[in-house]
């Protein structure tokens, strides 16, 4: 209740370009190779173990520049690019899946369990970033990486996604509940 009566608070986050250095502790950027290239370490290193990939394209509208809430998938990486090289924009926190409750994370912050029975540590508005997603390109998210997106300025947009079948039964989103305030996250005063 007391985060129903709360007044909504406004964080303006400024835009990183994704490159391959800047998304590390994230994930990866993976670019066009030559035909032919044998599998390596700039190739998305997935994992898909834990279910039957699922490799579809996905038709969003109305993705304004902004995001009040943040999801992980703590079973499987992501990978996620738009059709076309179009420019997206993607807001993380790095992953913090813990192994048991037991474990306090470095700012002394306790894991919570979620329902689909993994512990993690809630993340901090303070710790979300934005990136900006340009040209032939897509993200591999790692396991567990906080998301929130894709968002962009046009109405429409596809993007091809590889998820499990069942990645989204189950999904948590957390970032509004731990904060018991809405804060909105947006872009609009930093876009080119």
């Amino acid at each position: 209740m007391e985060a129903a009566k709360a007044k909504a608070s406004l964080k303006q986050l400024k835009p990183i370009e994704a490159t391959k250095e800047s998304f590390k502790e994230y994930g990866q950027v993976i670019e066009a190779s030559p035909d032919g290239d044998e599998f390596g370490p700039d190739d998305a290193q997935l994992d898909l173990s834990k279910g039957i990939p699922r490799f579809y394209i996905m038709h969003l509208e109305n993705r304004p520049l902004k995001f009040s809430t943040i999801t992980h998938h703590a079973s499987v990486t992501q990978c996620l690019g738009s059709i076309g090289g179009h420019v997206w924009y993607l807001g993380v926190v790095k992953p913090s899946i813990t192994d048991s409750e037991e474990i306090k994370s470095e700012d002394g912050k306790i894991p919570v369990q979620s329902h689909c029975g993994h512990f993690y540590v809630p993340p901090a508005v303070d710790d979300v970033c934005v990136f900006r997603i340009s040209g032939p390109k897509f993200l591999k998210l790692n396991r567990g990486t906080w998301h929130a997106g894709p968002l962009f300025k046009a109405d429409a947009m596809d993007f091809y996604n590889l998820e499990l079948s069942n990645t989204n039964t189950g999904v948590l989103s957390v970032l509004q509940e731990q904060l018991k305030v809405e804060t909105v996250m947006s872009l609009l005063n930093w876009l080119d």
